[in-house]
């Protein structure tokens, strides 16, 4: 979930509870704290359901539950206290969960987007001339049936890659280097060593720390089972490959890890 939708869905659960207080003390004639009871019941029966079905991730789960509570608890708080002095406690307690989330957001906030501004100056210079990253917007996916699925699936892959017995070798011309032309050279051949022609040859190179980085390539066939493609590098570092060999029907994918040093 992106920062934007997180803040979104919380100001929308956050204006449903406002306006359902206001029902309920308004039209109902319900003393403050007996609204806040029926408003932190109605999330529990609510939106704890509802998480589970579409689970979102137990962080985003934990940061939407305790914002929903805290701010119906407020609510009691406030309509009970109209008219009458502020006790400390209840203050401290309501201003406690107030920090809480507010620094789940701004950790959820940065390691999508990185710091930026001011705060970004008060990070350490990099060894480099290039600017630090301090974002990680890569993507964990919280669909346990879907990763059982698709683990699945990759065992089946695998299973019928051994039986098909394609040799793939794969490699660069030289050293790549960032910003430099360097070949991606893939061999192909079939169980007994002969070259597989007119298959097609694509993958994706992943950057492990951003996935923003990420892009897709397509190689072109040079004969002989052999197809290359160029690329330049633009960051240094590991990048993951993931190279899908495809034939008809057939399909063969191998995921390897490739270093690019710097430039210079």
């Amino acid at each position: 979930m992106h920062a934007g939708d997180l803040i979104l869905g919380i100001g929308l659960g956050v204006l449903l509870e406002l306006l359902t207080y206001l029902g309920l003390t308004r039209l109902f004639r319900l003393s403050g704290k007996a609204a806040a009871m029926a408003i932190g019941l109605l999330v529990v029966l609510g939106y704890v359901p509802w998480a589970a079905i579409h689970w979102p991730g137990a962080d985003i789960f934990a940061v939407h539950l305790a914002i929903y509570l805290t701010f119906a608890y407020a609510l009691g708080m406030i309509g009970s206290r109209v008219g009458k002095g502020w006790h400390w406690a209840p203050a401290l307690i309501v201003a406690f969960f107030v920090g809480v989330i507010t620094l789940n957001i701004i950790f959820v906030t940065v390691a999508e987007k990185g710091i930026t501004g001011i705060f970004a100056e008060l990070l350490p210079s990099p060894r480099t001339a290039r600017v630090a990253d301090s974002e990680f917007p890569g993507v964990v996916s919280h669909d346990f049936q879907e990763k059982e699925a698709l683990y699945n699936q990759y065992l089946e892959q695998v299973k019928a890659q051994r039986e098909r017995g394609w040799q793939v070798r794969k490699g660069w011309s030289h050293k790549p280097r960032v910003g430099e032309p360097a070949d991606l050279i893939v061999v192909v051949k079939d169980r007994e060593g002969r070259p597989i022609s007119g298959a097609e040859v694509h993958g994706r190179f992943l950057r492990t720390s951003n996935s923003r980085d990420d892009f897709d390539f397509r190689l072109s066939e040079i004969g002989g089972g052999e197809y290359r493609g160029t690329f330049r590098m633009p960051l240094p570092g590991l990048w993951r490959l993931v190279l899908e060999v495809r034939k008809g029907e057939a399909r063969h994918e191998i995921r390897a890890m490739t270093s690019v040093s710097p430039s210079g």
